[in-house]
């Protein structure tokens, strides 16, 4: 067996990278025509939120170390400094495929009859229907800020969309140069309906609007150049804990206002800036590589006020998706607790509805029987039922006690909202825990049932959100098993109480006990391999980061475990690396959902072990949150799982593999080999 070395930079790909690559294949699928056209649309959308949210946090945490001057280098053996310019090349040619993308599909939409007008496109009577909603809607919103050396250049806020403007003034015989920006009001949408024409639905934009009305704001001036530019900011939120344990959510608030005003680090604009650009790069002490220009319309993400335009006019634009199944509980939910004692629920979620978590919310907030309700809550929907039942649960006299993570990024505000309300119905909130993220997904309700006290639990890999639960992949257990609800309930009272967490048998937590359980698993594998007995791994998880863990990977692949890892997103871990990583095999899937579920197998010599967790295998997941390992231990549900784990192994369709060189080769049929799409037949399972 070749020595592996963890130092080695040969053996990893890095990590930040590794995303783009990830980024790229959500690109593919904007650029596959085999997908309806307003899908298409919406993959383009979800690259530019994902590659917003990258820059706020992962690019913005890179500058800051080499601003610090500590030049660290990453797995993959590259300084800070190295890794940001090849990210600023990749990147770079990331946003011009976006754009030439973004031509593709607005050409099509226009056949389509979904049409972005041109000003020069605009009839008589439209022209004096755009005037009126500038008067009525738009003009008293606006405010023009003049730059000069008593205006200093305005704090832009994050992710806006803004005019910049070079003017000049016709009485001044100078001719000089004023330079000025006005914010294209995100209080009001994107683009403006016009009167349909026969079949075509046409959509001016607000920005255009605005354009047309520069005379209303700068009278007596004259338009040089204007061009819409946005700023991507510094957003990570930083708090010292050991200081502020005792409010933190008074802290959250605080840093969330400055989100919106952290440094500049990137400038989207258009091609063809010319002047603007220059004096836009100098007010914001920005580098040439922090500059983006683009062929086409700014704040990709805008779009999706096209693919939720009517259902019905563009319903053949857009994926059919089934109905949820019903839940396990049949018709009436008062059979719920009924049900789960009969034996454990898996349900696979979106296939299966995740109305059933809240049915078991919405029994037990009116039922007698129950006690109390412990949850975590790490990110919920805006208008979620969950909030609902777990006020009315104790306003009804129940204890219930919700474990609210302020510390969700981008989720901050929302959950900070939701706390108060459940605070203010009675119910016992607790903010976090110092230094930890509580990231696990557990719900455990107390029922008093013939004079004993009975425990039901749900754990899950996905959030308790109704809204993602549409179109991310989950899976979620109903237990009553003794075994597990005595650990579950015995975890709520760690995290509550901040006491030391204990070693437990069948639920594996972060950040004390999940790493060295992972560890000693994959060589448990290896020692069946090394036996000559059946080993085989298949992880499931949207990002494995973790050097350990793909140490550990690497030899249990050299022992002669098959290993077979299906990754989302970003993987650091290198197949098909000679005498080390040739028995592993990585692919991911993109498509209609987003594989959220995380899933570990170990074939433990024909004696199948099979975990769900809430935790990817990353530094972060391990260390710096809570997180929870569960096993499945019934029969049925490790059967369901095993038919979930194959289909997405024998996918063709939406499937890519990795290769040794980084490169993700996309899998199509071969010869008479059948279409297998592992999100589509799922819902025939």
């Amino acid at each position: 067996m070749t020595q592996i070395d963890i130092s080695n930079p040969e053996i990893f790909f890095d990590r930040e990278l590794s995303w783009v690559d990830f980024n790229n294949r959500v690109l593919e699928e904007a650029q596959n025509q085999s997908n309806p056209l307003l899908e298409r649309l919406k993959f383009l959308c979800i690259t530019e939120t994902n590659l917003d949210e990258f820059f706020m946090v992962r690019v913005a945490g890179l500058l800051n170390v080499r601003q610090s001057g500590a030049e660290e280098r990453s797995l993959s053996g590259h300084s800070t400094s190295e890794i940001l310019q090849t990210l600023s090349k990749k990147v770079s040619e990331f946003v011009n495929t976006q754009y030439a993308t973004l031509g593709e599909i607005m050409g099509q939409l226009r056949n389509e009859g979904i049409i972005i007008q041109n000003s020069e496109e605009l009839t008589a009577d439209e022209i004096k229907l755009v005037r009126d909603y500038y008067k009525k809607d738009v003009s008293s919103i606006l405010t023009p800020l003049a730059i000069d050396t008593s205006h200093p250049f305005p704090h832009i806020l994050n992710k806006t969309l803004n005019l910049a403007i070079l003017l000049t003034s016709d009485d001044d015989k100078s001719k000089r140069e004023i330079f000025a920006v006005v914010q294209v009001p995100s209080v009001l949408p994107r683009f403006l309906a016009l009167p349909d024409r026969g079949e075509e639905k046409r959509f001016f934009p607000l920005e255009e609007i605005i354009k047309l009305h520069l005379s209303d704001l700068f009278h007596g001036m004259k338009v040089k150049e204007i061009h819409p530019f946005r700023i991507i900011r510094d957003a990570d939120i930083s708090i010292n804990e050991e200081e502020t344990a005792s409010d933190l959510l008074t802290s959250m608030k605080n840093e969330l206002k400055n989100r919106m005003w952290g440094d500049a680090i990137r400038l989207d604009l258009m091609k063809g800036s010319g002047r603007i650009r220059e004096v836009l790069k100098e007010l914001l002490e920005l580098q040439e590589y922090q500059l983006y220009e683009v062929d086409g319309p700014l704040n990709l993400n805008d779009l999706m006020y096209f693919y939720n335009l009517d259902k019905t006019s563009t319903a053949n634009l857009k994926f059919t998706f089934p109905q949820p199944k019903a839940g396990f509980y049949g018709k009436s939910i008062d059979n719920i607790f009924q049900s789960i004692r009969k034996g454990d629920k898996l349900l696979h979620h979106p296939y299966e509805s995740f109305k059933s978590i809240e049915d078991m919310l919405k029994k037990a907030s009116a039922d007698n029987k129950v006690l109390a309700i412990k949850m975590t809550l790490y990110r919920t929907s805006g208008d979620s039922p969950i909030i609902q039942y777990l006020s009315e649960a104790a306003e009804n006299g129940k204890q219930v006690t919700v474990l609210v993570e302020l510390k969700a990024r981008f989720d901050e505000e929302r959950n900070i909202r939701w706390a108060k309300k459940l605070e203010d119905s009675g119910v016992h909130v607790v903010y976090g825990v110092v230094g930890l993220k509580i990231h696990c997904k557990m719900l455990l309700i107390v029922r008093k049932e013939d004079d004993k006290l009975n425990r039901y639990v749900h754990l899950g890999t996905g959030n308790y959100n109704s809204t993602t639960a549409r179109f991310y992949t989950d899976l979620s257990l109903f237990t009553n098993n003794t075994e597990i609800t005595e650990e579950v309930a015995l975890l709520f009272n760690v995290i509550t109480s901040n006491a030391k967490m204990p070693q437990t048998n069948h639920i594996y937590a972060a950040p004390l006990y999940l790493k060295e359980k992972f560890i000693e698993l994959i060589e448990e594998e290896a020692s069946f391999a090394l036996s000559g007995k059946k080993a085989h791994i298949i992880f499931k998880m949207n990002s494995l980061v973790d050097p350990d863990i793909i140490i550990s990977l690497y030899k249990a692949s050299q022992a002669g475990v098959q290993i077979d890892l299906i990754i989302r997103g970003i993987c650091c871990l290198k197949p098909g690396i000679p005498g080390i990583s040739e028995n592993i095999r990585v692919r991911s899937i993109i498509g209609r959902y987003l594989e959220h579920s995380r899933v570990y197998y170990f074939g433990n010599n024909g004696k199948s072990k099979y975990f769900l967790a809430s935790a990817d295998c990353m530094p972060r997941n391990f260390l710096r949150r809570i997180e929870v390992m569960f096993p499945i231990l019934e029969e049925k549900n490790r059967e369901k799982i095993d038919k979930i784990l194959q289909l997405q192994l024998t996918d063709n369709t939406s499937a890519r593999v990795l290769q040794a060189d980084g490169n993700y080769v996309k899998l199509e049929p071969v010869n008479d080999e059948p279409a297998i799409n592992a999100q589509v037949d799922m819902a025939n399972l």
